[in-house]
């Protein structure tokens, strides 16, 4: 019998909670339950619709989110939690809903209007870290962030959480914890820091032969290890990336999905003791070739190739890179070879 196809899709999955809400609902029924109905229609569902986003199930005073960028995801979350109630009656003296929020970006399962998987449950487990009325993000959605929002979140280290078999590196925002940027003393928000980000996505075995894949894979690995110790350049995380292994993607859906400016892909094709490498850089903004080059190298010099794309984003500045101004390729300084 075939096996059944599985939908899946990478999604920013956002997780919310009233804070002490069986606590609100021992002392007062009617109030919480009013309460939280005023906090959905005048704060929590017109910010997810403005920000793109689609409500998943409501289950009591939970709520998953679903985003199609991991940016609408934290401006969305930002939004809700710096409207602290003000939009609250007080004539009413209703309960005041706080709430914590929790959010991921994975691979989920869709199942009709439903969807599952680890990058859902994972947000779940997020959201109880946070501390009322603030945020608790993973790595990877703070890597795909990087500089572009004015808010600071901290780093508060890894941690394991129930059902999920490996440790999470989690970051933290509360409005109290610290100023945002560009926020203290009334002031308007400072423009962002301009920080290069690229996702280097899987290249693509050219081989014909499935054992080259492991090949394939540990040359983008490599690269992806490298780029991450340049300073001032952000390189989205591997299990991220790998995502869109074997799938055909628009470039510019990866840039929102994962909040970068640029994206490395390209094809390894092996020949006996020979390697033949082709790489783009695309701007993520509107689908445009920075730069497209082919070279044939012997295996034993596939680690010069590696350090060549280290050293071509070292060596130009951040701002320039975030341009796009004076890109040029990483494998520049390799004189283009022929297969024998």
């Amino acid at each position: 019998m075939a096996r059944e196809h599985i939908n899946r899709k990478l999604a920013a999955i956002l997780a919310a909670d009233v804070v002490g809400y069986s606590r609100l609902m021992g002392s007062d029924e009617e109030g919480t339950l009013s309460a939280l109905k005023q906090h959905r229609q005048t704060i929590f569902d017109p910010a997810v619709a403005a920000h793109n986003g689609r409500i998943v199930k409501l289950i009591g005073d939970g709520t998953i989110v679903e985003f199609g960028s991991v940016m609408d995801a934290v401006s969305c979350a930002l939004s809700i939690q710096r409207a602290d109630g003000s939009l609250l009656d007080e004539a009413l003296r209703q309960p005041k809903i706080v709430l914590r929020i929790g959010i991921n970006l994975g691979d989920v399962i869709i199942e009709g209007d439903d969807i599952y998987g680890d990058g859902v449950n994972i947000a779940a487990r997020l959201e109880p870290l946070a501390e009322p009325g603030g945020i608790c993000v993973s790595s990877i959605v703070n890597e795909s962030i990087g500089s572009r929002i004015d808010a600071c979140f901290k780093d508060a280290g890894d941690i394991r959480v129930k059902n999920i078999d490996r440790p999470i590196r989690i970051w933290k925002w509360h409005p109290g914890a610290a100023p945002d940027i560009g926020k203290a003393n009334g002031e308007k928000p400072l423009p962002n820091v301009v920080t290069a980000s690229i996702a280097v996505l899987p290249f693509i075995n050219m081989s014909g032969d499935p054992e080259q894949e492991c090949f394939s894979d540990g040359i983008s690995e490599d690269i992806i290890t490298d780029l991450s110790k340049i300073a001032g350049l952000s390189v989205i995380a591997r299990n991220s990336s790998f995502t869109y292994k074997g799938r055909s993607v628009d470039i510019r859906s990866v840039g929102r999905e994962l909040g970068v400016q640029s994206v490395l892909e390209g094809s390894i094709r092996r020949s006996g003791d020979r390697v033949r490498i082709t790489a783009q850089l695309v701007d993520t903004t509107n689908g445009a070739h920075l730069w497209a080059d082919r070279y044939d190298r012997d295996l034993t010099d596939i680690f010069e190739v590696q350090d060549d794309v280290t050293h071509r984003e070292a060596s130009s500045p951040p701002e320039s890179r975030a341009r796009g101004s004076t890109c040029r390729s990483p494998f520049s300084r390799l004189a283009p070879l022929t297969l024998t």
